[in-house]
């Protein structure tokens, strides 16, 4: 199997940038697609953006479209999100999820890291 660690969160202010890295390990050849998610408190976990582990296919949500980049390097088996022109509703804790081949849905994830973006 795939095991998945965020890494990159921190504060920062509104307007700000910041690069979060997911790093995967294990069994990344059947890995299909990584995608990160968010969720804030008293909020549903939601989709942010994914990217094919191989090829250059990406989707953003709407509110994120314009602002963050993802991108993956396949070489150090890492995705990244770079996040720009933050707003203080970007304030989650940020999740990476892979996807594999054989299943539907994201049944990978890491434990997350806090994002939180200031007025």
């Amino acid at each position: 199997q795939v095991q998945l660690v965020e890494s990159g969160g921190g504060l920062v202010q509104a307007g700000g940038s910041l690069r979060l890295s997911c790093a995967a390990s294990g069994r990344t050849y059947s890995t299909y697609a990584v995608a990160w998610f968010r969720q804030a408190p008293g909020k549903d976990r939601i989709f942010v953006a994914s990217i094919r582990w191989s090829g250059g296919t990406a989707a953003y949500a709407d509110s994120v479209k314009g602002r963050f980049t993802i991108s993956r390097d396949n070489a150090k088996n890492t995705v990244y999100l770079q996040m720009n022109s933050l707003k203080p509703e970007d304030t989650a804790v940020y999740y990476c999820a892979a996807k594999r081949f054989s299943v539907t849905g994201y049944d990978t994830w890491g434990q997350g890291t806090q994002v939180t973006v200031s007025s």
